[in-house]
């Protein structure tokens, strides 16, 4: 490394966030980018470690001490080009990736971790600025076509590597818009869309076809994407959501999370909604029901719609500020997490099961809850939730939005039509090639290992990607991940 004793001389800096105020006027990205100076400080904290074990934690598995030293030296083009060799998005990562590779890194372990994402972040943003981000031209195709249904992480990422490949390569998109969750799963504040509609339109440039507007299976018989393409890739996500079926669930007034984000993004883009469809916290006492990301993207959204009052609650205790010995380095801790969202305001309450909701004139107004504690779980026996006696409480509501997670894929349509075979969770089911049940039709990301995260979409896109090519052309020169 260019100094192996930075991370002593210098101590962990984020970058500057704009103030609460001026933010929550609208949704535009909360961060400042910081200036490359800080980042050439920030990336001289990574040690020579010997054995870095952030690249165990990154589902990419990024080189990520190998371009912290050139950024640290100030050779932004060969950190880009070692950043591009395993990420397809890292524009992306680097604003919305929890970091699994900080909370695995070495420096972590009697230190703050190096700003990794960040330093991420600012490479390719160095390479956009400096023109090293640019189509490639595809000289040699293989004439096989492949289709990729969905246009979120995982099925962009497999798209752009099978075109790399020179295969003829159609992403079909439901939506009218390219972007999955990526585009109307996080709100703008974390995750402008230009920044992604940059990416797609070199995408474009490269051959990549999109085709918005076109519901695969519907619009697009499963029939004849059997017959027109010579493999397919099935990367629709898991959007089935989990819902909370209590009494008072069929009041008006209570959506799911995803329902409320994407109509918001909807309404950012300046797209039209019907104000009968409207979903709106303006002046609204709001609850979120959930405590992760979706959650806390509710959280910022609602105070940005100007809601009167917003309250997240969830059924699982606080998690521990710091590392506990079941969650020991280098592994992803279950810590509490205080995002931007949080400290805009609110109030946040752990450990509350709502039990019913109740109404006036079939609106809902208040959920009734009661708290909870957890039993230690075992070797052998896991945690059991139980009531506390005497606690239960109110809580007023105009709002409600159900942040509980996702089931698994919709079954309903492609999937059935492709008699494809689900796993015991009803993601679908591959073979370690990525295959599924069905020859030649592939699938990846949420919607064959579950809900998870975007870097893990990613990664599963690349793996996909790499497992087809070899399939139609016996041998990859594509990377495994």
């Amino acid at each position: 490394m260019g100094d192996q004793r930075g991370f002593l001389k210098l101590a962990r800096q984020s970058s500057a966030c704009r103030e609460v105020c001026e933010r929550l006027g609208d949704f535009k990205d909360v961060y400042k980018m910081r200036p490359p100076e800080q980042s050439l400080e920030q990336a001289s904290r990574c040690m020579d470690c010997s054995t870095p074990f952030c690249h165990w934690g990154c589902p990419l598995g990024n080189y990520i001490p190998e371009w912290n030293d050139y950024v640290f030296k100030g050779n932004w083009k060969q950190a880009f080009k070692l950043l591009e060799a395993t990420n397809n998005l890292p524009e992306i990562t680097g604003r919305v990736c929890p970091g699994l590779c900080e909370y695995s890194c070495v420096l972590g372990l009697n230190d703050d971790p190096v700003t990794i994402r960040e330093n991420e972040l600012a490479v390719v943003e160095e390479g956009f600025k400096n023109g090293w981000i640019r189509p490639i031209r595809i000289e040699d195709r293989t004439g096989k076509k492949i289709a990729v249904i969905g246009s979120g992480p995982a099925g962009l990422s497999c798209a752009a590597q099978l075109n790399r490949a020179g295969h003829n390569v159609v992403v079909f998109e439901r939506d009218n818009k390219l972007g999955g969750i990526l585009r109307y799963g996080i709100p703008d504040f974390k995750l402008e869309k230009h920044i992604l509609d940059r990416r797609i339109d070199i995408w474009k440039e490269e051959g990549v076809v999109f085709k918005t507007g076109v519901n695969a299976g519907v619009d697009y018989s499963a029939k004849k994407l059997l017959e027109d393409f010579d493999a397919v890739c099935l990367a629709g996500g898991a959007r089935v959501p989990r819902d909370l079926l209590i009494e008072g669930r069929d009041l008006k007034g209570i959506y799911f999370a995803m329902d409320y984000l994407s109509q918001s993004n909807r309404r950012v883009s300046q797209e039209h909604i019907g104000q009968a469809d409207l979903i709106d916290a303006g002046g609204k006492r709001v609850v979120i029901i959930g405590g992760g990301d979706s959650g806390a993207d509710c959280v910022g959204t609602a105070h940005r719609q100007g809601a009167a009052c917003v309250v997240q609650i969830e059924v699982l205790p606080q998690p521990a500020e710091c590392r506990t010995p079941a969650q020991p380095w280098p592994k992803y801790p279950l810590l509490l997490k205080v995002t931007l969202s949080h400290q805009e305001g609110g109030q946040r309450y752990w450990a509350v099961l709502t039990k019913r909701f109740s109404g006036e004139k079939g609106l809902v107004k208040k959920l009734f809850c009661v708290k909870v504690e957890f039993t230690p779980a075992s070797q052998t026996t896991c945690s059991l939730m139980q009531e506390i006696a005497g606690s239960e409480f109110e809580i007023s509501a105009d709002l409600v939005i159900l942040a509980v997670g996702f089931l698994h894929p919709e079954h309903s349509g492609l999937l059935n039509d492709l008699n494809i075979k689900f796993d015991q969770r009803e993601n679908v089911f591959t073979q370690e090639n990525y295959m599924t049940s069905v020859e030649k039709i592939f699938s990846c990301g949420d919607m064959r290992r579950g809900q998870s995260l975007v870097v893990w979409a990613i990664a599963e896109g690349r793996r996909c990607a790499y497992f087809m090519d070899k399939y139609l052309m016996r041998e990859s020169s594509l990377p495994v991940i």
